[in-house]
């Protein structure tokens, strides 16, 4: 963590505790970083919390799962209904048609269409309507 290479953990773990450091480890089942493209998930991380004078750092060690985001959406949660009120044809979201709209000054159905054919990559289908 500090570059300590061969020290001695107990003797590491006194001197952060003299600077003020208390490091955790959390029983976490799961951890869920979401970013504007994809989902990682850890199923079976490790999760240490490091307090440092107020300032709360996390640590999460593990080999995650990439999902597409959007991907984990509520059909997988088993909830279909809710899936099928949010997405219009072909499994695009209504929210995703509204944005590519929006962005690109188009109507719905233009919007629609460019999804479709870009397969629902939104930043393909603003860059195929400007």
């Amino acid at each position: 963590m500090f570059g300590g290479g061969g020290m001695n953990p107990r003797k590491m773990k006194q001197m952060m505790k003299q600077m003020g450091i208390d490091v955790t480890e959390l029983d976490a089942e799961e951890v869920v970083i979401r970013t504007e493209d994809e989902e990682l998930v850890f199923s079976d991380a490790q999760v240490t919390r490091m307090d440092a004078q107020g300032q709360e750092t996390y640590q999460v060690v593990g080999k995650p799962e990439h999902r597409d985001a959007g991907g984990a959406s509520a059909v997988e949660s088993g909830d279909e209904s809710e899936a099928a009120t949010e997405s219009g044809d072909a499994g695009i979201p209504d929210d995703d048609v509204e944005l590519v709209a929006t962005r690109a000054g188009v109507s719905t159905d233009a919007a629609r269409e460019a999804l479709e054919a870009e397969d629902g990559d939104l930043a393909a289908a603003i860059a195929r309507l400007e």
